[in-house]
């Protein structure tokens, strides 16, 4: 019997490797003869750089870039198997999690360091990108990746404005005479399910402004920044990224892609099931396990267990989620491929306690669903 181990990170808790492997402990403990194929993977956001390195053999490059207030911090990219696909988190050089909550500020907060990482990854011969967006800080633009790949944003005496959103409205001239020319023979893929155009009501500055540190004023005059810069790209490429579909993805970096660098954007899981070769894995499973720390009716929109689940109900396999909590509305989930919502969660106990144990539970857990359906195969 042939077992698919398939579930995202329980953040705060376990990586997705951490968690297939307690996954798997649970399944053996059943019977050491079930075949278990364990295929860590995440939707695009954290995890997905170390899933895709995972899954095809790869390796990480340390390096040491600015962060989103300019200061040096620690950050990473992946090399896949193949030895050219470049991953990168932009949240590990740009990211919200690198900034304390006092010191959250989208004005000043800059994706310069996101723009060093491909900028190294270029000198190291890569030339394929894989890029997942999620978690930023920032609300620029784009215009500090740009920045750190040599293209010159001037004011109106003629030299370079500094960095973060609040700069924005400063920017007379695009000169992109020094943009780094390697750019145009890469691929660049876009990991993002983000939609909102890059101004408006629906854009980046207020829908995802105020959790990245910005006041109700500082949201409006990002806006204004943004559609400012609009303007000027708009003149210098032709793009119209004011009402583009995902332009104001990761506080418009989405629409940096768009319209400097030959991009594609996919939904993250999309490409994490393709890189993994989940499908193929999947096929003459028996059954599938998948989860995450939470599931409930927002993870029908794209979430790991989801992406999985549809996979399998291409090819009739029944598939078990876990999860530390299980929220509202799940019914819709059962109309996309899984079978059962499971929580691991077995006793009343804190969310610390949970998350502290959380390899235990999940083992637990995995036990038992595995015997359950075990018993159904006898009926």
């Amino acid at each position: 019997m042939k077992i698919v181990i398939a579930p995202d990170s329980f953040k705060g808790s376990l990586t997705a490797v951490e968690a297939a492997q307690a996954i798997e402990r649970g399944v053996k403990k059943v019977s050491q003869d079930i075949e278990t194929i364990l295929v860590p993977v995440a939707d695009g956001g954290e995890g997905t750089m170390d899933s895709l390195v995972a899954a095809t053999n790869g390796r990480m490059v340390d390096v040491s870039v600015k962060g989103p207030l300019l200061d040096s911090v620690p950050a990473a990219y992946g090399i896949l198997g193949d030895g050219q696909t470049c991953v990168i988190e932009m949240a590990s050089a740009s990211g919200l999690c690198l900034i304390e909550t006092t010191k959250r500020n989208p004005v000043l907060t800059t994706t310069f360091g996101t723009g060093q990482l491909i900028k190294k990854a270029l000198d190291d011969g890569c030339r394929k990108f894989i890029l997942a967006i999620g978690g930023s800080a920032t609300n620029d633009g784009g215009i500090g990746m740009l920045q750190a790949l040599g293209m010159q944003l001037l004011d109106s005496d003629g030299k370079s404005v500094g960095y973060g959103g609040g700069e924005l409205s400063r920017i007379v001239q695009i000169d992109d005479q020094d943009f780094d020319s390697r750019i145009t023979n890469c691929e660049f893929l876009i990991a993002s399910d983000v939609q909102n155009p890059l101004i408006g009501k629906d854009g980046a500055s207020y829908v995802f402004g105020p959790q990245k540190g910005a006041t109700p004023q500082m949201v409006e005059m990002l806006d204004r920044n943004l559609s400012h810069w609009a303007d000027l790209v708009e003149k210098k490429t032709g793009i119209r990224l004011h009402d583009k579909p995902g332009a104001g993805a990761a506080g418009g970096i989405g629409g940096a892609f768009q319209a400097f660098f030959p991009s594609e954007t996919k939904r993250g899981i999309d490409i994490v099931i393709e890189y993994t070769g989940l499908a193929d894995k999947l096929t003459n499973a028996e059954c599938a396990f998948t989860g995450e720390g939470q599931i409930d009716f927002q993870t029908a929109s794209g979430k790991t267990p989801m992406g999985v689940a549809e996979e399998a109900k291409k090819k009739g396999i029944p598939v078990f989620a876990l999860a530390g909590s299980v929220g509202k509305d799940i019914d819709v989930l059962y109309e996309h491929g899984i079978t059962s919502v499971h929580s691991i969660v077995n006793a009343p106990m804190t969310l610390q306690e949970a998350i502290i144990g959380g390899a235990a539970l999940l083992e637990d857990t995995a036990e038992q669903v595995m015997r359950t359906y075990l018993a159904s195969l006898k009926k």
